[in-house]
């Protein structure tokens, strides 16, 4: 049996879950989520919690079984709570401009480079070199950070970069050159 798919999912007030054929939606305060269901896989909400359940006992369902529950669970934690990915810049000259649905970052090349942001994530600016991605849908938010990450990432050498905040870079030293 699935250790994480026989784990109830319990609600926070104000958050409602409907199951309709193959899809459960999940409405809260910050919004509304849907998440399409396997074949295999059922539903049920009952007394202020969601259950997951598999029909066989084939090596698919079984691992369709976790994967729905940890689905399921962070689209009730993300209409609750959000989620937020922080990143930091780290080099001489680097910085960040939010502008609407786009980002202008200055990383070190001779132009700046724009990286899209897709509806359902807010980028904000903190400072200069601290980048905050926020939303709903943490697939989206993880993802939109690492497309921003991925621009430059940080370089272990030189300790330059974008960064996930608390990201710890051990520093490797250099060539060691001839004597």
């Amino acid at each position: 049996m699935s250790r994480i798919g026989n784990r109830p999912i319990a609600l926070a007030p104000g958050v409602d879950v409907n199951v309709e054929e193959r899809s459960v939606s999940v409405k809260g305060p910050l919004g509304q989520l849907r998440w399409a269901l396997a074949d295999g896989i059922d539903v049920d909400v009952a007394e202020g919690a969601v259950r997951v359940r598999r029909q066989g006992d084939s090596p698919r369902s079984k691992a369709l079984h976790g994967l729905t529950r940890v689905e399921l669970s962070n689209l009730v934690e993300g209409v609750t709570k959000g989620f937020r990915r922080t990143l930091e810049l780290t080099g001489v000259g680097y910085r960040a401009q939010a502008q609407g649905q786009s980002m202008t970052l200055n990383v070190g090349f001779a132009h700046p480079v724009t990286v899209a942001i897709p509806q359902g994530v807010q980028t904000s600016v903190e400072r200069q070199t601290m980048i905050s991605v926020t939303g709903i849908d943490k697939r989206l938010v993880t993802q939109t950070a690492a497309n921003i990450r991925r621009v430059r990432p940080p370089d272990v050498y030189k300790q330059k970069g974008i960064k996930y905040a608390g990201e710890v870079l051990r520093k490797k030293a250099g060539k060691a050159g001839k004597k």
